[in-house]
């Protein structure tokens, strides 16, 4: 039987009923948009996209793991340990307050790679404990993500990170156009990038198809021939790289890093994935959903900027936004059941 073809107006109701938190939050946006001065600026814009590129890459690690029916809590801690070793091996050598003074001054490059063959190390711990060891994602990542605070902690003995190579910032910082009109941060090109691997490697390959045949059944899949375990471990590598790119930029963008740099970063991940259609009950989950769901958690954190909201609030709008989004997956889940 042939799918009826759904007109314009009922695919967006579809839209409104399947996604309600994404229509909510954009109608917000656009009324704070129409009442507040400055709110549609380029200049806004640019800190949107900024802040969003990077809550991006980070966002697509983790939704590996939610297709999957896991998680990765130490997503967080690990963004903020890359930006610290990044930060610690760019310093110049002339800085005063270095934190290593024997330590030479890194190409950026060379410490790029340095911090994703780590963020690919912990990945694969993550994942062969999960797999191998049999201990479920909540526990070994909440473990993972104590032990890399930890390792944090000591590298910086909990002082910031600063002097910066300024080839580095000015590479991670830059943007094409002109300030004072139209331009576009050099941080949109590496989501665009990312993000556009991200959608061939999900719905092109192997391991896409693999991915969603374990979210959607486990057993069944490794029943079919799937290698599983190994599936599962290099989902959890490939999160640490997200990761470690994500803490890379993230040191340059905020001009230093410190041991509580990525706090939460986690959480937000994983509401962002939530409210772009990545379901907690496994096998559902889209590139682009992804993008939106981080794109308008971030407009909800400008919004409330310009409403003026007292910023201890904001953690709270946050925490419910998470736990609707969450809520209202399950029941869709439930109601599919």
């Amino acid at each position: 039987m042939q799918k009826t073809k759904k007109s314009p107006i009922e695919a967006i109701v579809g839209y409104i009923k399947a996604n309600p938190i994404v229509v909510l939050l954009v109608l917000a946006a656009v009324i704070v948009g129409i009442t507040k001065e400055k709110f549609f600026s380029w200049g806004n814009l640019n800190n949107l996209v900024s802040n969003t590129a990077v809550r991006f890459l980070i966002a697509l690690g983790v939704s590996g793991c939610l297709i999957t029916k896991g998680t990765d809590l130490s997503a967080g801690r690990q963004v903020g340990l890359a930006a610290c070793i990044t930060g610690i091996l760019v310093q110049r050598a002339d800085y005063a307050s270095r934190r290593f003074a024997n330590l030479p001054e890194f190409n950026m490059w060379v410490a790029l790679l340095i911090v994703i063959a780590l963020g690919a190390l912990f990945g694969f711990v993550n994942g062969t404990i999960i797999t191998r060891l049999h201990v479920p994602p909540f526990i070994t990542t909440l473990g993972t993500q104590t032990i890399v605070y930890g390792i944090c902690l000591v590298l910086t003995d909990a002082q910031p990170i600063g002097g910066f190579n300024n080839q580095y910032i000015k590479r991670v910082t830059g943007r094409i156009g002109d300030v004072k009109s139209f331009y576009i941060p050099y941080l949109f090109f590496v989501a665009l990038f990312f993000g556009l691997l991200f959608w061939f490697l999900y719905n092109k390959t192997r391991h896409g198809k693999y991915m969603y045949a374990i979210g959607g059944n486990e057993n069944a899949a490794e029943v079919s021939g799937v290698n599983t375990a190994w599936t599962l471990t290099k989902i959890y590598m490939l999160a640490g790289v997200m990761y470690a790119v994500a803490g890379y930029l993230l040191a340059a963008k905020a001009g230093g890093a410190s041991s509580g740099l990525g706090s939460g970063y986690e959480l937000e991940a994983i509401a962002g994935c939530t409210i772009g259609g990545v379901s907690t009950t496994g096998g559902i989950g889209t590139v682009g959903g992804v993008l939106v769901g981080v794109l308008v958690f971030e407009l909800l954190k400008i919004v409330l900027q310009f409403l003026g909201v007292n910023p201890y609030y904001n953690f709270i709008v946050q925490g419910l936004v998470i736990v609707v989004a969450v809520a209202l997956d399950i029941r869709k889940y439930i109601a599919k059941k």
